[in-house]
């Protein structure tokens, strides 16, 4: 079973990337878009089946090996279900 990870900066922390794609776009003529954040895709391939001790490892790989909590939020899923914060 295949998770999802999405990693992205907190909202209150600056996105130089996000800044300088908006820029490029800005330049290129693509004047309707307000904002860019940029932020990760990351794509985890699970054993199944999948159990409530899996899952509670994938929260932990998400929050402590995939991303920076003190400047990054972090949601994921799995191909079967909703997404979780």
């Amino acid at each position: 079973m295949k998770a999802t990870v999405f990693v992205r900066l907190k909202a209150d922390i600056l996105d130089p990337q996000g800044k300088a794609v908006h820029g490029i776009l800005n330049t290129l003529g693509y004047r309707g878009v307000k904002g860019v954040r940029v932020g990760k895709l990351i794509e985890l391939e699970l054993e199944e089946p999948v159990t409530d001790a899996s899952k509670a490892q994938l929260k932990e790989i998400a929050q402590r090996v995939l991303s920076n909590p003190v400047i990054e939020s972090v949601e994921w899923k799995l191909d079967n279900g909703g997404t979780r914060p």
